[in-house]
């Protein structure tokens, strides 16, 4: 509001509500309501990547490590245009730190960009001197963890692609190349593989279209229901005992609570809070609940190994490696060792899979037709013989 009292409205840009005010008092305009606007980037639904964070770490450790200081090397992160949602989450941590705002307690304030790791470890480096050094190491870990999604998703994408080519190419046989043989064949007396066949058309014919929009909905009421943690306890139980995903679905828990925990322990965070942070994002409620046993067993005073071992999640290779850890006091070496080892046991593991999958879909989809064939062949070959008599 003015002096004059004239009600003013508008939006100004601070790295704090005191600078706002401090402002809005510069202008000679006395604030009646102060609050905050949303980024105009989170209402376009942009997101910022594992990747572009990671670099933006990276970049960030490189400029510490040449000399450049804190705010600065914060500014010149928020001027790239590059990755314009990222450079001004990053202009806005900038001006919160030059307020007087320590770094990790600004990166909290933004938890749908920063997770509770890379809080975790910026306020360690932070209290313990070494900043430069925890940026370098939670660079080089979003870039593993990165490169681990990558590869899962890659090894996916062939199956799914396979799945997909099937059905269509199914739907195509049963929908529109069966029919035309149906007239064909109506006054000679039908097999049972061809009148199975012809059933199974006729359903696919007159209600295959009709089937979309219910399995589409089908589809969204189950992938709501995966929300309700009772439903996602058992779905990720499901998955740990699957018979072909079980051994990788364990492999990639495994493997991330091994690289986050042991890069926490690196970077000066307690065993405790270590764990407690690395059992939120292990993303799976089986690991969770081993990790929580684990936690308390540990806060009595006892050992990490033995509680996770009876998880059953853990190998016995694995379990043994980190008891040694722990006897050597170096669990956090040991921890990014698994998970490098282990790693590279889940591409073998994707590989294998992926080869296995693809020739039981080819198997699947010539037995399909095969069928279709046969069912064809026969009435034609009576007919042919009524023909020939």
């Amino acid at each position: 509001m003015t002096v004059s009292g004239e009600r003013v409205a508008g939006v100004l840009a601070g790295g704090s509500e005191q600078a706002i005010l401090a402002e809005l008092e510069s202008r000679k305009l006395t604030p009646v309501a102060v609050g905050p606007v949303k980024d105009r980037h989170a209402q376009s639904g942009r997101k910022v990547s594992a990747r572009q964070l990671a670099a933006s770490y990276l970049q960030l450790a490189d400029l510490l490590r040449a000399g450049v200081p804190l705010l600065r090397g914060l500014k010149l992160l928020g001027s790239r245009k590059s990755a314009p949602a990222l450079a001004k989450v990053f202009s806005e941590i900038a001006d919160a730190v030059a307020e007087g705002t320590e770094l990790n307690a600004a990166m909290e304030a933004k938890p749908e960009v920063f997770p509770r790791v890379h809080i975790a470890m910026v306020k360690a480096g932070e209290k313990g001197g070494f900043l430069e050094a925890v940026l370098s190491r939670l660079g080089q870990f979003l870039t593993s963890q990165a490169e681990l999604r990558s590869k899962v998703v890659g090894n996916l994408i062939y199956p799914s692609v396979l799945v997909v080519a099937g059905i269509a190419i199914l739907g195509v046989i049963f929908g529109y190349f069966l029919p035309m043989f149906r007239p064909m064949f109506a006054k000679i007396e039908l097999s049972g593989i061809t009148k199975a066949v012809f059933a199974f058309s006729d359903f696919v014919s007159a209600y295959g279209i009709y089937l979309i929009v219910p399995a589409a909905v089908i589809g969204f009421v189950l992938w709501q229901l995966r929300k309700r943690p009772d439903v996602q306890a058992r779905l990720d139980l499901w998955r740990v005992k699957a018979p072909v995903i079980g051994p990788i679905y364990r492999t990639l828990g495994v493997a991330r609570f091994c690289r986050i925990l042991g890069t926490l322990l690196g970077n000066s965070i307690p065993m405790i809070g270590a764990m407690q942070i690395a059992r939120e994002a292990s993303g799976n409620t089986v690991m969770e609940a081993a990790i929580e046993k684990a936690t308390d067993a540990v806060r009595h005073g006892q050992a990490l190994a033995p509680p996770l071992a009876e998880s059953g999640l853990f190998t016995d290779d694995v379990i043994e490696m980190i008891s040694v850890g722990e006897s050597a006091n170096n669990l956090d070496d040991v921890l990014v060792n698994i998970a490098e080892t282990l790693e590279q046991r889940l591409d073998r593991q994707l590989t294998s899979a992926v080869k296995l999958i693809e020739p039981l879909m080819l198997l699947v989809l010539a037995v399909i037709v095969a069928i279709v064939a046969i069912a064809v062949i026969l009435p034609m070959t009576q007919l042919s013989g009524g023909i020939g008599k």
